[in-house]
């Protein structure tokens, strides 16, 4: 039996209750099988890259990133890679993460345009990042692109996006289990959810969807979606603080099997 909770119920449990109440990761039903194997991956976001005085910290962050992880297989960007998306900024972070010695996929954040609608300084950096989809050891995993621009809230995911996944969703394998990144959070009642989120986890729902990473709010926010859990995490920026008071920065170090995703949140400790 899979329990289900209504909006008022997943927010009275929060986090802390969810894990009690067994939940996370959650469990597939007895029945279920898949071929989806065992891999450990970083996912991070919110890092706000300013300026020059950024990079020994992100050297630091990815250090430590390592030590806390040494097996991960590819590390997920939440957005908001650069603080006003200039390519000083974004290229520093490229570099900084490239120390990681595994694959690093990002999707755009609102920070990371550089006018309303001039991104281009992130695709020529992170090419080929904005829609996108990869697998590994049987898992699928999506990039999607939930920005408008600079806006920072009451935002919609553009009809690109819809579209993207329209014309991907076939090409998909509904009951391989499902990993999606994205910059705004998707999940009932986080701050500046878009106004179209609805409609964005109404399509991803007809996937094994078990797990969306997202940022945009600097804080630690779970909610159940089906088999998933639709989360965000506190930033890891050097010159942003956390939106819910906490003042810990820091990363998820995830483990991935047979159908699941646990997370663990892992502090920076800047030296």
């Amino acid at each position: 039996m899979i329990t289900r909770f209504t909006r008022r119920e997943a927010l009275r449990l929060g986090a802390a209750g969810l894990l009690a109440a067994g939940l996370w990761p959650r469990r597939l039903l007895a029945q279920e099988k898949d071929a989806s194997e065992k891999c450990t991956f970083i996912a991070v976001n919110d890092l706000h890259f300013s300026d020059a005085n950024c990079r020994p910290w992100f050297d630091q962050v990815v250090a430590q990133m390592k030590l806390s992880a040494p097996q991960a297989e590819f590390c997920l960007l939440g957005g908001d890679l650069a603080d006003m998306g200039t390519t000083a900024q974004l290229t520093g972070i490229r570099e900084a993460f490239a120390k990681l010695e595994i694959p690093v996929h990002a999707v755009v954040g609102n920070h990371d345009y550089l006018t309303s609608s001039d991104r281009s300084a992130y695709e020529r950096i992170f090419p080929g990042q904005i829609n996108y989809r990869f697998e590994h050891r049987g898992w699928q995993v999506l990039g999607l692109d939930t920005s408008e621009g600079t806006k920072s809230k009451e935002t919609m995911i553009s009809r690109k996006t819809f579209a993207w996944l329209e014309e991907t969703l076939p090409q998909l394998e509904p009951a391989k289990p499902t990993i999606v990144v994205t910059h705004f959070p998707l999940g009932d009642f986080v701050y500046a959810r878009p106004l179209n989120a609805d409609a964005l986890l109404e399509r991803l729902g007809k996937l094994n969807l078990r797990a969306v990473f997202s940022g945009h709010f600097h804080g630690l926010t779970v909610r159940p979606f089906g088999q998933a859990l639709l989360t965000t995490d506190r930033c890891c920026s050097r010159i942003r603080e956390n939106h819910d008071g906490t003042k810990e920065k820091g990363w998820f170090v995830c483990q991935a099997a047979h159908g699941e995703v646990s997370r663990a949140f892992v502090e920076f400790r800047p030296a």
